[in-house]
C-alpha cells in the first residue's frame, strides 16, 4: 500500500489524476492539499470535495492552502479549465467540509505520521509544499518520494515563452522546493515537465474507449464540429462529468491551434508517483529564474554539473504514452463502472426530461386537488 498526499489545483487534468488515484486500490490517499492555481483556492477545495462526494470517499480529508502565492497576487486560468475549474461539468454539492488544518500543516503531519513512507504528488503550484518546508525544514527528509508536475526545459513554455504554468504561478515556491530537496538526506524529486507531459495527448478516441470500458451508454464521440458547450447524456455519472470537463479542455486546445486534443499533464505524474519505474529520467540541478524581466518563472536545468550544485531533480525524459493511457483508462473505467449509481450527480438529459415531466404532472394533480 502506497501512502500518498495529493497536492493539486483542480483543474481538469488534476480531476483525472484524482480519479486515477481513487481507482488505485493500492493507494492510500492520506490527504488532499488544495493549492490556488488553475482557479482560486476555495474553488479548488470545492472541486476536490465534490469528486470525493460523487465517489463516496468522504473519509479522505481535504486541506485548503493559501489563497495567494508566496510573493505577489494570484493569476488563474479559467479560460483553460472553465469558471469552476472542471469545464462544463456540474459536480454534486459536497457532503463533507474542509479539514481544520491547512494544506501546509497537512504536509507536515502526514510526513510525521508516515516517515519514510509518504509519497508526495504535486500537480499545481508548489505554494503549499514550500510553506510547509518553511515551517518544518526537515520535512523533505521524511518523504519516501516526491513527484512534481512542472517546468519546461527544452520546449517552449505554456504560460510565457519559457515558463510552465505551475512554476510561473509561484516561482518562489518552486525555487524553495528545489533548494530544499538538494539535501542528500531527502529523496530526489521526479519532475514531469512539459517536455514529456505534452506527449500525453488525449483524443476523442480515448474518451470513447473510457466510456466503453466503463459500460456507459451512450458511448459519445466528442467532435470538434459539435456546438461549443454540448453536454454529455451518458448514464454513468463519472463518465458524464469527465466528458463534460474534457470537452471544454478539447475546445481550449483546439482554439489555441493545438488540435482537438487535451494534454493530460497531471495524470502522467500520478501514474509515475505510484509506479516510478515506467519513466526514464536524467539527473540535474534545477533552479528557477526569479528576477528576469522576460524570463521570470523559467526553469533551468544544469545537466552537466557546470554550477557544481547538488542533484535536486530527476527529470522525466521518456515514457510509453500508450501504456500510460491504457493504465489510466482501465483504472478510471473500472472506478466509473463501480459507481454507476452515484448519488448527488446531475441526471442524464433523458432522465432529466422524465423527472421534469413527472414534476409537472405532480403539480397538475396538486392543482386539480385544490
Amino acid at each position: 500500500m502506497t501512502r500518498i498526499l495529493f497536492d493539486c489545483d483542480t483543474g481538469i487534468d488534476d480531476s483525472v489524476a484524482l480519479l486515477y488515484l481513487l481507482a488505485r486500490t493500492d493507494a492510500d490517499i492520506v490527504g488532499i492539499a488544495s493549492t490556488a492555481g488553475n482557479v482560486p483556492v476555495d474553488v479548488v477545495t470545492q472541486n476536490n470535495l465534490a469528486w470525493l462526494t460523487l465517489l463516496q470517499r468522504d473519509e479522505i480529508p481535504v486541506h485548503e492552502g493559501s489563497a495567494v502565492p508566496l510573493v505577489g497576487g494570484l493569476t488563474t486560468t479559467e479560460d483553460t479549465h472553465g469558471p469552476l475549474g472542471v469545464g462544463y461539468a456540474e459536480l454534486p454539492t459536497p457532503t463533507q467540509t474542509v479539514a481544520a488544518t491547512d494544506a501546509a500543516d497537512a504536509w507536515i503531519a502526514a510526513s510525521q505520521e508516515y516517515p519514510g513512507e509518504l509519497v508526495g504528488l504535486v500537480t499545481g503550484p508548489a505554494t503549499s509544499l514550500a510553506t510547509a518546508i518553511r515551517r518544518d525544514p526537515a520535512l523533505p527528509t521524511r518523504l519516501r518520494r516526491l513527484v512534481v508536475m512542472g517546468g519546461a526545459f527544452h520546449v517552449h513554455g505554456n504560460t510565457t515563452p519559457l515558463g510552465e504554468w505551475n512554476v510561473t504561478v509561484d516561482p518562489e515556491a518552486a525555487a524553495e522546493m528545489f533548494h530544499a530537496f538538494a539535501d542528500d538526506a531527502a529523496p530526489t524529486p521526479i519532475v514531469c515537465p512539459l517536455d514529456i507531459t505534452e506527449s500525453i495527448a488525449m483524443t476523442p478516441d480515448h474518451v470513447v474507449r473510457l466510456a466503453g470500458a466503463a459500460g456507459s451508454s451512450p458511448v459519445e464521440l466528442l467532435d470538434g464540429t459539435d456546438d461549443l458547450g454540448t453536454r454529455s447524456v451518458a448514464d454513468t455519472p463519472v463518465i458524464r462529468h469527465l466528458t463534460d470537463a474534457l470537452r471544454f479542455y478539447f475546445e481550449f486546445h483546439d482554439a489555441h491551434d493545438e488540435g482537438y486534443i487535451a494534454h493530460l499533464h497531471d495524470p502522467l505524474a500520478a501514474v509515475i508517483a505510484l509506479d516510478p519505474g515506467i519513466a526514464e529520467t536524467r539527473p540535474a540541478h534545477v533552479d528557477v529564474e526569479l528576477v528576469g524581466s522576460l524570463t521570470r518563472g523559467a526553469t533551468v536545468a544544469d545537466e552537466r554539473g557546470l554550477w557544481g550544485g547538488s542533484v535536486n531533480a530527476r527529470i522525466v525524459t521518456a515514457v510509453d504514452a500508450d501504456a500510460v493511457f491504457d493504465e489510466v483508462i482501465d483504472r478510471v473505467a473500472a472506478l466509473a463502472a463501480a459507481h454507476r449509481d452515484a448519488v448527488g450527480s446531475r441526471p442524464a438529459a433523458g432522465e432529466q426530461q422524465t423527472r421534469d415531466e413527472q414534476e409537472t404532472g405532480d403539480e397538475q394533480e396538486t392543482g386539480d386537488d385544490q
